[in-house]
């Protein structure tokens, strides 16, 4: 009988695996991989990613996880080591053995009371809250929502307006004036340079509503992206899912990458900590250097040093307002947006 094929070569970790009880360890050496090639996840579809190489940034490699990773999940943006074919031809099938360290982890979870954390992206640094000004009308309990977990995970936010042909953005825009929230605005067929400069030299990821019009700028900054367009309901006023998984795209020029997300409907916030909050807001945070132990910072604190701060005229009550709305928005059920 001829001799068993080996399954897996030298150069898969799975080479090195211990194998079942009752037989001897093939080896006590493990791979280190130091000179695996490094790449980045792009796109996630049902086990399998689409990675783009550092080495060659114009070829897309199929790859699948190495059994010893385990559940450890990889996401869209992650930084990966990878060995086996990574040349991008047809039929070539690489694979993921290690996880760089992320930088930061933009986290939600479906509902509120939800305990499992689902991570949208990985090493992103700006946050880009897409709402239309009408058609759909805003809904500011999902910006904040998104505001919260911006701040959370150490992301810069970015508030993006879209629709403005259709209403004067002014009355949102003037909700989050006082957070210090940047913003640009942008209407159907018009000039997208103030959002490009914003996403220059940056990993920004696109987040909102469905119809708020995500695949829309997608494809004016991207030209050969080719996202789909949905439209919204004229009964319901909710769009249409059309981007059904994350995917991320090198801008033009190689000026950076932009994160294209489904639509969703609700963001909970279960992963966040209300207190960790105030960290984001340095002048707000040094106001509570007296509160009592324990105080959240809320409207109802009987002693909070906010509440000091704006009587003696060393806080705008507006801003201190606005951040305890926001600290609000991790209370309101996530269903209700």
């Amino acid at each position: 009988m001829a001799k068993a094929q080996r399954r897996y070569g030298t150069e898969d970790v799975e080479h090195y695996d211990r194998p079942r009880r009752h037989t001897r360890p093939r080896t006590k050496d493990r791979p280190s991989y130091d000179d695996a090639d490094l790449g980045r996840v792009i796109t996630v579809d049902r086990g399998r990613f689409t990675l783009v190489m550092d080495e060659a940034p114009e070829v897309e490699v199929w790859a699948v996880k190495a059994r010893p990773l385990g559940r450890k999940g990889v996401v869209v943006g992650d930084r990966v080591k990878v060995v086996g074919d990574t040349s991008g031809a047809e039929g070539a099938l690489a694979r993921i053995v290690e996880l760089e360290p992320r930088e930061t982890v933009l986290r939600r979870t479906a509902d509120d009371d939800d305990p499992v954390e689902r991570v949208v992206v990985a090493n992103a640094d700006q946050l880009v809250i897409v709402t239309a000004i009408a058609d759909p009308e805003p809904r500011t309990g999902f910006i904040d929502r998104a505001l919260v977990a911006a701040y959370e995970a150490g992301i810069d936010p970015l508030l993006c307006i879209t629709k403005a042909d259709l209403a004067d953005p002014e009355s949102l825009v003037s909700v989050y004036r006082s957070l210090g929230v940047p913003w640009v605005v942008t209407q159907r067929g018009g000039d997208m340079s103030a959002l490009q400069a914003e996403l220059e030299g940056r990993t920004s990821v696109l987040l909102g509503h469905s119809g708020v019009g995500k695949s829309t700028l997608v494809n004016a900054i991207v030209p050969d992206a080719g996202r789909e367009v949905g439209h919204v309901n004229a009964v319901t006023g909710r769009g249409r899912h059309t981007s059904t998984s994350a995917l991320m795209l090198r801008l033009p020029d190689d000026a950076g990458w932009i994160v294209d997300t489904p639509g969703i409907r609700t963001f909970g916030l279960a992963h966040v900590e209300p207190e960790r909050l105030i960290v984001s807001f340095p002048d707000l945070q040094e106001a509570t250097a007296e509160c009592p132990r324990g105080c959240t910072h809320a409207a109802e604190e009987p002693e909070c040093g906010l509440d000091a701060a704006v009587e003696a005229g060393d806080l705008d009550p507006e801003r201190v307002a606005s951040f305890r709305r926001l600290l609000e928005a991790r209370s309101v059920p996530a269903y209700s947006l």
